[in-house]
């Protein structure tokens, strides 16, 4: 499995709720039509963290990358389905920061003989 990874800032922290809603209506929509796997959204508790991190965290869990550019795509159109999905969350956050992880050793790891 491969991991996109996203942490940040609210624009607005009143509006907590309002971003939790929108990430559902956007990755639920992204994982209905089977262009990801899962999803999750967490909050940094208590303060603990780096706080270059940002106070939020998505993780998209797709197969390869052939599902996660297959996701991009379908953003990229900005069609009438999803840019206002897109949109409606991606206009709420800053301090944006990306990563992209796998479970490791991942499938194609050869086990080494000593």
């Amino acid at each position: 499995m491969n991991y996109y990874e996203s942490w940040f800032d609210l624009k607005n922290t009143s509006k907590d709720l309002v971003l939790s809603q929108r990430v559902h209506e956007f990755l639920g929509h992204m994982k209905e039509k089977k262009l990801i796997e899962d999803y999750a959204l967490t909050r940094r508790k208590l303060g603990f963290g780096p706080g270059e991190l940002g106070e939020f965290h998505v993780r998209i869990a797709v197969k390869d990358l052939t599902q996660l550019e297959n996701a991009f795509q379908l953003a990229a159109t900005r069609g009438p389905d999803i840019e206002p999905l897109h949109a409606g969350l991606y206009s709420m956050v800053q301090n944006v920061k990306f990563a992209l992880y796998r479970d490791f050793p991942d499938p194609v790891r050869h086990d080494l003989k000593e």
